[in-house]
């Protein structure tokens, strides 16, 4: 093996956890971080306690390495070098803009990785790089604060906009607000720099908007949006029927659309007149798009219903990895646990990466389970960073893109699927009507088993 003879073992036993520490090593080692933080900051300023050393601390929290922030800083206090009120200020105080930083720094370290490794997703529509847009109000904290002890309400320490790779399934960019109120729309605006020539975006009602949708003619971009209700606009053709997709009859019609100076920007409706109405109760479902006439309808309406591929994403981010500290009340803490989080999920899709270079793209996204994937993680990451050094971990730190590449096809080759596959659950079965009786409050289960076993014989 090209790797040092010091982490035979652990390649062998369990190959995808060096794989993710590797990565991680790569994308993130404690210099660039702390450069990161150095240049980004604003306000804040190094003293003791380095910006590493707290990315560190809360990836091993998200990745559920640790329960706790305190059980994480327990684990090693010298270190950080300071006390846990110290790791807990540089927490709350971290600015949003450095966390969302380390974000795009990951996935500028990462989609090359991946892209060398040939382990990304077929395109969802050829020639275009699909962008997927969506946002995400982090979920209500413990009340902490002085402030909040009394109050019965939900705080809400924040939220996000995030936008998915979706060839590489690597978040690229996020954006944080710390107001849990604020309108998803009035971050929209800072997403305009990040859009480039031949973009596709896909995304919900609520990003479009007049303005999102000049912004992307005038960037040479294209987009895939449900329209908003509130969105004006006039019918250019009548609306004709083209076909049918897997959830309804759809529809297609020209219209425009005009910007607070008259400009017009022309626009196809796309109708999905659904099967089966949406959780809201809605029959149909309109989709705007400026792509050219050579894209069909029903291609774009199949577009659009793969948008959901990000809520998996956060869904993963919830269930799979502690995406949301409920601890961290401050908005400043929390938005960064969120977007440490983003790291995580953007390294476990460059483990997946490399699992599907090494295994094939329909095994890997048939077969394996995100949640025994990080369970194998969490188990062995402990004793793995016990048995090998820190300074030993640097080797994929300086390795070039193509010999980091071959590096992680040779680990990944290694796992063994069958540990990590799916167990997909059968439908489930109505519950039965439990009968109530006030005079039986309590039943012993081994004579309802005598029972049972008495009637079978029978």
């Amino acid at each position: 093996m090209m790797l040092p003879k010091i982490f035979e073992r652990f390649a062998e036993g369990s190959p995808v956890t060096v794989l993710l520490r590797g990565i991680l090593e790569h994308a993130l080692p404690a210099a660039e971080i702390d450069q990161l933080f150095a240049a980004t900051a604003e306000q804040q300023y190094t003293r003791e306690l380095l910006f590493s050393s707290v990315v560190d601390l809360m990836a091993e929290v998200v990745c559920r390495i640790r329960p706790s922030v305190h059980a994480s800083y327990q684990a090693g206090p010298s270190k950080f070098g300071v006390s846990l009120r110290a790791v807990y200020d540089k927490l709350e105080h971290t600015e949003p803009g450095i966390s969302a930083a380390l974000v795009a720094h990951t996935g500028r370290k990462l989609i090359p990785v991946i892209q060398r490794l040939g382990g990304g997703l077929p395109p969802w529509l050829r020639d275009y790089r699909v962008r997927i847009l969506d946002g995400n109000h982090l979920a209500g904290t413990e009340h902490r604060l002085k402030e909040l002890r009394t109050l019965a309400a939900g705080a809400l320490p924040g939220q996000t906009l995030a936008v998915l790779d979706a060839a590489t399934m690597v978040v690229t960019d996020v954006l944080c607000c710390e107001d849990g109120h604020a309108q998803e729309r009035a971050l929209l605006p800072d997403i305009f720099p990040r859009i480039a020539e031949r973009d596709l975006w896909v995304a919900d009602r609520n990003f479009c908007t007049t303005d999102f949708w000049f912004a992307l003619a005038t960037r040479r971009a294209f987009g895939v949006l449900r329209q908003h209700g509130n969105l004006s606009w006039q019918p250019r053709s009548k609306r004709r029927y083209v076909g049918r997709v897997d959830t309804g009859r759809v529809y297609e019609q020209r219209v425009r659309i005009r910007d607070d100076t008259g400009q017009e920007l022309p626009l196809r409706r796309i109708t999905v007149q659904l099967d089966t109405p949406t959780r809201d109760g809605d029959a149909e479902i309109h989709i705007l798009t400026n792509l050219p006439a050579q894209v069909r309808a029903k291609v774009i309406a199949r577009l659009y219903q793969k948008r959901w591929t990000i809520e998996t994403a956060f869904q993963e981010l919830t269930v799979i990895l502690k995406c949301e500290v409920n601890t961290l009340a401050y908005p400043k803490a929390a938005l960064l646990g969120f977007c440490v989080a983003l790291m995580a999920f953007n390294v476990l899709s460059a483990v997946k990466a490399a699992l599907r270079a090494a295994h094939g793209a329909e095994k890997i996204e048939e077969v394996l389970s995100t949640y025994y994937l990080a369970e194998e993680i969490a188990g062995t990451y402990r004793g793995m960073m016990i048995a090998i050094p820190e300074g030993s971990w640097e080797v994929f730190a300086t390795m070039t893109t193509a010999r980091f590449a071959k590096a992680l096809m040779e680990l990944a080759s290694k796992v063994v699927l069958e540990k990590l596959k799916k167990h997909p659950r059968g439908p489930k079965k109505p519950k039965p009507r439990r009968h109530r009786d006030r005079h039986v409050t309590h039943v012993a289960t081994a004579r309802i088993l005598a029972k049972r076993k008495a009637a079978s014989t029978k």
